[in-house]
């Protein structure tokens, strides 16, 4: 293509990128590795579609605002509740491993490509931060154990304006080097970080106290507001206190995470599509502004240089910050395998060589082509072998074998108790704190807060949840949660508890095949919730033994009282091995073994429609109550 075309340029950096991680997910690649191949194939070395030289300055302001709109997406999702678990070493990981991680690159850069001491520490200020655009993915794809999991994604997001802060530390120093100049500048970085910290705490709360005011923000422009004040909170801080910014939305985006909004899911939603559109335009735009002749000249020189990193000053690096921690060496030994750098190194990279080449300095071109070769060498290692790495080190959760259920109270709370004993995984979800209390005070994980905000749910970790159980009264909250369950978490399986199936969404669910109705059939939640506060319930052990007049395989609807006569419900059966929610409409077979709650105010008539039914009591039964 002949003459400058800006726009052309940023469009097709978009369009390419989206379609790069369309690919990717289709391919499971990881999306950065095709990013950065469209981009230098694209590039000025390439086919010359994507010339991220036409932008001028304008390439390093778009650069800026969408980092900015990253680390903000990044600190929306760090659980301060999490981060308090592994502090230590978080703390480590992003202040002395920080400075281990530089002191070691440069070394590196010393050793094998014989650059000068200051300029191979400013390339290792610069590949101090890994990357939460790869990070965040990798973590998730994999569905690693919450430990690693949290210590690799708070690094990730929180090393990132640490280091930018020294890169532009190093970066000054190399642009006026002097004993003077080194004070003033630590100086500098100090009054930084604490202007961008405090900035972007009281903003963060801002943001969080004004969309908390019902009406204040018109319905539908929340997520506007939101990114107008992001940006504007970047850029300001960094007009009055110089490179401020990064350090600023990261911290807000930390407050406005860990504090509940109106429109927490909402917002989520969209930082997220919006992050995914600014990560491929961005890859793309620097990938391509890397020319493929600057990393070939690095040699076999530079691969040693990314190789020493990834195998030697990784592993020093974790190993120090994580001494004395809780964290057992499988967990120590996949995070040292995993850093990849990413977005904001390759940033930084190309406005430091931009620098030096406007004050005259050599090497400015080298710098950002050591950058990009260790961006991708880190990247494909971490894409293609985090997977069998963290298999192999134990690092990965099993199935999605946990059971949710809505509702620590009632005929909910029996269930939990019944599969639990049977020695399945159940976490509640509750709203009610006397419930929570009972929950937790019996030994499960129960989670506090509105189960239907997503929030929740993933503080839950729906995303290893195999079964959702909906058992409250409100059966439009049963529906709802489990609806949520399933399209937002992928959970295969639902119920419902169903007192009226002619109202809700629950008839429209069961039709659709999305959820079943639990236990035996219809049942008024609401008062066996009654029955459970004044400790009238029994739970009971019974054996299906068939009856001769039907026959084996006999389905359960309709097979038992009418509903309103509500003597017992069918909770879980036991089929050998295997554990089964009750739902309606599950063939019975002889041998199953049901868990049983019944009214103790009538258990005889309870006993004898059982024996009707074809159920006999087992020797293990009790008719003690489990609630006293």
């Amino acid at each position: 293509m002949e003459g400058a075309h800006p726009a052309l340029t940023v469009v097709m950096a978009i369009a390419v990128g989206i379609l790069a991680q369309t690919l990717a997910s289709h391919t499971r690649l990881p999306s950065i590795v095709l990013l950065l191949a469209s981009g230098a194939a694209l590039g000025p070395d390439g086919l010359g579609w994507i010339v991220p030289q036409d932008l001028g300055t304008g390439l390093l302001t778009i650069v800026e605002l969408a980092v900015a709109v990253i680390l903000f997406e990044g600190g929306l999702n760090l659980e301060i509740s999490r981060l308090r678990r592994s502090q230590q070493s978080i703390r480590r990981l992003v202040t002395w491993g920080a400075l281990i991680t530089m002191a070691g690159a440069a070394i590196a850069v010393r050793y094998f490509l014989g650059w000068p001491w200051l300029t191979a520490a400013l390339f290792g200020s610069l590949v101090i931060v890994t990357g939460p655009t790869v990070v965040g993915p990798l973590v998730r794809n994999l569905h690693l154990r919450p430990r690693v999991a949290t210590v690799l994604e708070a690094e990730g997001v929180m090393i990132d304006p640490i280091g930018v802060l020294i890169a532009v530390l190093m970066l000054e120093l190399t642009l006026t080097p002097g004993a003077e100049s080194i004070a003033n500048e630590a100086g500098t970085l100090l009054f930084r970080i604490g202007f961008g910290a405090v900035v972007g705490a009281a903003v963060g709360f801002a943001i969080a106290g004004v969309l908390r005011v019902k009406r204040l923000i018109p319905e539908g422009q929340g997520n506007i507001f939101v990114l107008a004040s992001v940006l504007l909170l970047s850029e300001g801080c960094n007009v009055i206190v110089s490179h401020s910014g990064i350090l600023a939305v990261t911290v807000a985006g930390i407050v406005v995470g860990n504090l509940r909004t109106s429109i927490d899911r909402e917002m989520r939603e969209f930082k997220d599509q919006l992050t995914s559109l600014l990560i491929g335009l961005l890859f793309i735009l620097l990938a391509a502004n890397v020319r493929l002749t600057d990393v070939e000249n690095l040699g076999w020189s530079g691969v040693a240089v990314v190789a020493c990193l990834i195998f030697v000053v990784r592993p020093i690096t974790v190993a120090f910050s994580t001494r004395g921690s809780t964290l057992v060496w499988r967990e120590r030994a996949f995070i040292a395998w995993i850093a990849p750098r990413g977005i904001v190194a390759a940033t930084v990279a190309s406005a430091t060589a931009v620098a030096l080449e406007r004050q005259g300095i050599d090497g400015g071109s080298q710098l950002g082509a050591l950058v990009f070769l260790t961006i991708a060498g880190t990247v494909v290692l971490a894409g293609l072998s985090a997977g069998p790495v963290a298999t192999l080190l134990s690092q990965r959760l099993p199935g999605r074998d946990a059971i949710a259920i809505l509702g620590a109270r009632g005929l909910g709370f029996l269930l939990g108790e019944e599969l639990r004993a049977a020695g399945a995984s159940v976490v509640f979800v509750d709203s009610n704190a006397a419930n929570t209390r009972r929950g937790e005070e019996a030994g499960f994980t129960v989670i506090f807060g509105d189960a239907l905000q997503e929030r929740t749910l993933q503080r839950a970790r729906f995303d290893l949840v195999g079964d959702a159980v909906g058992v409250t009264a409100n059966q439009m909250l049963n529906s709802i949660f489990v609806s949520r369950a399933r399209e937002r978490f992928r959970v295969p399986r639902s119920y419902v508890a169903v007192g009226r199936p002619e109202s809700g969404l629950a008839p429209e669910l069961v039709g659709n095949e999305q959820a079943v109705v639990l236990f035996d059939g219809t049942h008024d939640v609401g008062r066996w919730e009654v029955r459970d506060r004044h400790g009238e319930i029994d739970v009971e052990h019974w054996e299906y033994v068939g009856r001769a007049d039907r026959g084996d395989d006999v389905e359960v609807g309709g097979e038992r009282p009418a509903a309103g006569v509500e003597l017992f419900v069918i909770l879980m059966i036991r089929r050998g091995a295997k554990v089964l929610i009750m739902n309606e409409g599950m063939k019975l077979e002889v041998g199953d073994v049901a868990s049983i709650a019944i009214h103790s105010a009538e258990s005889e008539a309870a006993g004898a429609a059982l024996a009707d039914f074809g159920w006999s009591r087992t020797a293990s039964s009790s008719s003690d109550p489990l609630h006293e």
